[in-house]
């Protein structure tokens, strides 16, 4: 009798676990790659209820919750967006959402960017919601920013500005007595000048050096980009500046005032801002471009005269003039 007993417990227990194993370990319900999104906070029986409704596991929530906490280990759960393959099983979905690696999206935000094409960049970037706010200029920090479907626009762009802030308060200590901004504001302005200058990383802190001297003995900057901000709000003219625009009086226009303009004309990238925190020690008050992308530089008008006759010569060779 003892007998029978114990080998129907086991007929019993042995079933049970053929059970467990098939709904736990077996090939599961789905039939095609799927993702689940795991919201921060999400518990085992909460999560157990959202694969079931999407199809992604075939037994119970009440099942999935008992053989996650009886085989699960107790680690947590992350948040995050997972990728789930074709057939997976509750167990691997699981271990996914335990030691996975979430999906990973991108946006990236060139160097000297302005505003206007930050947000219709973020605009346009698709898994994000909501709409893009504008932010001001100069508050984006240029790099490559990570985000999960479902995130808004607004965080997104709120973690850039807060990027921005972060590295501003990291270089500003290491200002030098070359520089001659005064406060990060200016830092901003007079590197989103720089950024749009030189398309070459290792001028930076020679244009800068060149803007500095300017600056340090009230000489105009002259700067090409400060006159396009006002009409383009940064994004690209499409043709070469009018002389009215040269002369138009406005808080941008360095053509036609001293010292910095009103407010930045890009989003300046970290070389930028530490370049004029600690440029070039030179004498050079002029450069022009050399025909290569990059620039060559002179202490005094003359030199630089010569220069722009050059340059002048190779855009004729070239029909651009």
């Amino acid at each position: 009798m003892i007998r029978r007993i114990v080998l129907v417990a086991a007929l019993i227990i042995g079933a049970a676990l053929a059970f467990l194993s098939y709904g736990w370990w077996g090939k599961g319900p789905t039939t095609e790659e799927s993702g689940v999104i795991v919201a921060e906070g999400t518990t085992i029986g909460a999560l157990g209820r959202q694969l079931a409704e999407d199809g992604q596991i075939g037994i119970s929530p009440d099942l999935w919750r008992f053989n996650a906490r009886l085989f699960g280990g107790g680690d947590p759960i992350q948040a995050g967006e997972f990728t789930i393959p074709p057939g997976m099983s509750a167990a691997d979905i699981l271990d996914t959402l335990q030691h996975g690696r979430p999906v990973q999206r991108f946006v990236t935000i060139p160097e000297g960017m302005p505003s206007v094409l930050v947000q219709e960049r973020v605009q346009a970037t698709d898994l994000l919601t909501g709409e893009a706010p504008l932010p001001p200029e100069g508050t984006v920090l240029p790099q490559t920013y990570s985000f999960q479907r479902g995130d808004t626009r607004a965080e997104v762009i709120a973690r850039m500005q807060e990027a921005m802030s972060d590295t501003l308060e990291e270089l500003w200590p290491t200002r030098t007595s070359r520089s001659v901004v005064d406060t990060p504001a200016e830092a901003v302005i007079l590197a989103s000048i720089v950024e749009k200058e030189t398309a070459k990383p290792e001028e930076r802190r020679m244009v800068a050096g060149v803007y500095s001297n300017r600056l340090r003995i009230g000489m105009k900057l002259d700067a090409d980009p400060t006159v396009i901000y006002p009409i383009t709000k940064g994004k690209p003219l499409g043709r070469r500046i009018r002389r009215s625009e040269l002369d138009d009086v406005n808080d941008y226009n360095t053509y036609a005032m001293r010292g910095l303009p009103a407010g930045p004309i890009a989003n300046p990238g970290r070389e930028s801002i530490a370049a004029v925190l600690d440029p070039e020690e030179t004498e050079a008050l002029y450069f022009v471009a050399d025909g290569t992308g990059g620039h060559i530089f002179a202490n005094t008008l003359e030199e630089h005269n010569r220069n722009v006759a050059k340059w002048y010569a190779i855009r004729r060779e070239r029909g651009e003039m």
